[in-house]
């Protein structure tokens, strides 16, 4: 392999874990024929668009639909945090409790646990959603509006992750988490054939969803629903005011 047929490639560390093995260094020579583009490039070695940020050829900053001279060095670097999109979201079957600590944090989540890809992808373009999910299959789908692939196995990391990227308004207590409608605030009376005499004698303020009916009271679990909450608004202050 001589080196006017290859280029010089270097993936952030922060991008490495995407690579191949044998990729995963500082930097590597790979076989280039001059045709193809850098966006092409990226994902020949395992890096989705979705997750590409700034892309440099020779230190000068390119776009993915640039195509590089042969002997040249690219370096493929993460995308902007927090990242300038609309946080509306729609996660992949596989991402239920992230989807809803994402809903009690007021965010905008649609999910159902037995959506297609294909379901996905059309949903996602239609409504104007980031598609998350950690299928990187998925993310290298052309139809694909716009996805990120979330980092993290447990969903506490991958709410952190998640409001990393996108630094999401918050507005906690204002969605379902079973349908992600709005909750309307309700008297008691309101609702006191739908709840059980305990709860009845220990809390006083309700809400209702709007679209599915649901009725909520912040129980005893609403101490571990502001612990995360708390951590969310620590972690990263920019993303607005506390409730």
């Amino acid at each position: 392999m001589t080196p006017e047929a290859t280029v010089l490639v270097r993936i952030d560390p922060d991008l490495r874990f995407f690579a191949a093995p044998r990729h995963r260094v500082e930097q590597f020579e790979l076989r280039y024929d001059g045709t193809a583009t850098l966006g092409h490039l990226a994902e020949s070695v395992g890096v989705p668009l979705t997750e590409v940020g700034r892309l440099l050829v020779d230190g000068v900053p390119a776009g993915p639909g640039h195509q590089p001279r042969p002997g040249a060095t690219i370096d493929i670097g993460p995308v902007e945090r927090p990242q300038p999109v609309a946080a509306r979201f729609v996660l992949d079957v596989h991402l239920g409790k992230l989807a809803r600590r994402l809903r009690l944090l007021g965010v905008d989540t649609a999910y159902r646990n037995d959506s297609a890809d294909d379901e996905l992808i059309a949903q996602a373009e239609r409504e104007r959603r980031v598609l998350l999910t950690q299928d990187r299959g998925i993310l290298r789908r052309r139809a694909l509006w716009a996805g990120a692939y979330v980092r993290g196995a447990d969903p506490a990391r991958q709410l952190a992750d998640v409001i990393g990227r996108f630094a999401p308004p918050l507005a906690p207590w204002t969605r379902c988490t079973s349908c992600n409608g709005p909750l309307i605030t309700v008297s008691k009376k309101d609702v006191l054939a739908e709840i059980e005499s305990g709860t009845r004698r220990h809390y006083d303020e309700y809400a209702r969803c709007g679209d599915c009916g649901q009725v909520y009271w912040r129980g005893a679990h609403a101490r571990r629903i502001n612990a995360i909450i708390r951590a969310a608004r620590l972690s990263h202050p920019e993303i607005g005011p506390g409730a």
